[in-house]
């Protein structure tokens, strides 16, 4: 610890935190601009094309435009909490940014040091801690509105970072117990080692000079961590806190101005955070990819942010990818992915890398052959169910709250309307 808390000059702490602070800014300009432009693609438009080259420019008019927009306050608010929240969450999402490394060590003006704020020997805990202190942002928000949808969908949001902020803790304890450390830093100079490939019944081994990214030796944790993110972030088709369907908005529904601006740019500087933390524990963070890597020059440590900005823009279009394919999901399906599978199944990987940590490869297939042996028997179990009588008199409210028919069930009131007789064709559709 004594060796990268902040040891270095006061001055160049100054020049990183200030280049941090206009990279993300800068970033997230860039963010809006590509997602609009990609989502225009995928759905045949042209995307923005005013405003800059390209419609570069974009973005920046739009936070413009929010900085000077007139900015209300709903009455019977609590005024210092709903101007907290805004502050709260944008803080917290520039924070966790002081512990993601963009590179190895350089030097500065004579100063060897790394390209990175600073480094914890928890780290990773840190960037989970802050992350955690974000979702006040949100839930603050909700309850100083004095309003219904912003308060549902602060809840919403509250009950959605519990849950998947377990799963996603859980997808991490596989990156600790085979990197031996909780740093970041160390957690990405462990991916270097190269992987040593062994032929079953064949004597000798062979390195083709693959590194040991985590996204291939724990491919489960990649998985569960990479669905983790989305709902963690609140982003289709994990959007219910602010789903424009049921809560107008959401936990934003009484901001405006510069307050929903925080908010906006804290929601794509946390879709950049959880990427980059994603790159950093599963990607290598900022090692080059492979065959790249087995050049030299590749290697410099000055092109480390280069590969870094590249797989997380990568993931980044990930996020765009999902919102621009999938639906949203319904509530108590999101729960149940969360509580049901995710959770479950982080366990027990958790116990089988514990057990034989060395054949984790091995480990993910036996886990997927698990999975798909219990997937098949409770499809055997669905099969099984007796049909649904049709004439059976189905009553909505029986339980005590409104749920949807069975298939097969209808509303006693679409009865005559759905079992009606068919139309008898006429003479010209007979010929």
């Amino acid at each position: 610890m004594n060796d990268v808390f902040f040891q270095d000059p006061w001055w160049l702490i100054v020049i990183k935190v200030l280049a941090l602070f206009v990279i993300l800014l800068l970033w997230t300009i860039f963010n809006v601009w590509y997602e609009r432009r990609l989502v225009g693609k995928m759905q045949h438009r042209l995307g923005p094309i005013m405003n800059g080259p390209f419609g570069l420019a974009q973005a920046l008019a739009d936070g413009a435009k929010l900085l000077v927009k007139e900015d209300f306050r709903p009455q019977h608010t609590d005024k210092w909490v709903f101007n907290l929240a805004p502050v709260l969450t944008g803080m917290a999402a520039f924070t966790t940014w002081t512990v993601i490394p963009f590179g190895g060590q350089v030097e500065i003006f004579g100063v060897s040091t790394r390209l990175q704020v600073t480094d914890l020997p928890v780290a990773v805990l840190f960037v989970m801690a802050i992350a955690s202190i974000g979702i006040y942002g949100i839930v603050l928000a909700g309850w100083a509105s004095n309003s219904t949808y912003a308060f549902l969908g602060a809840m919403r949001s509250s009950a959605q970072m519990i849950s998947y902020e377990i799963a996603m803790g859980l997808s991490i304890v596989g990156v600790f117990l085979q990197a031996g450390t909780m740093s970041t830093y160390g957690i990405v100079e462990a991916q270097r080692t190269p992987i040593i490939f062994r032929l079953p019944f064949v004597e000798g081994e062979a390195n083709i000079g693959m590194m040991g990214w985590y996204a291939l030796l724990l491919a489960p944790s990649f998985v569960i961590y990479g669905i983790a993110m989305v709902g963690e972030t609140n982003r289709a088709p994990f959007d219910l806190p602010e789903c424009e369907s049921e809560l107008v908005s959401g936990y934003l529904t009484e901001y405006s101005g510069f307050r929903y601006a925080m908010f906006f740019l804290a929601e794509y500087i946390n879709m950049a955070t959880v990427s980059a933390v994603c790159t950093t524990l599963f990607l290598g963070g900022y090692l080059p990819f492979w065959p790249l890597n087995l050049i030299e020059p590749l290697n410099n440590a000055w092109l480390g942010p280069l590969w870094f900005v590249i797989k997380v823009q990568l993931l980044f279009s990930v996020f765009v990818w999902l919102r621009g394919t999938l639906p949203r999901f319904r509530y108590d399906q999101f729960m149940d992915l969360g509580w049901k599978r995710l959770i479950p199944i982080s366990l027990l990987w958790i116990v089988m890398v514990a057990v034989a940590p060395r054949y984790t490869v091995a480990l993910a297939i036996v886990l997927v052959a698990i999975l798909i042996v219990f997937a098949s028997r409770r499809k055997q179990q669905q099969e099984r169910v007796p049909p649904v009588d049709p004439d059976e008199v189905f009553d909505a409210f029986a339980g005590g709250y409104p749920v949807p028919p069975r298939p097969g069930q209808v509303l006693p009131e679409l009865a005559r309307v759905i079992r009606s007789e068919p139309a008898q064709p006429t003479e010209s559709e007979e010929r």
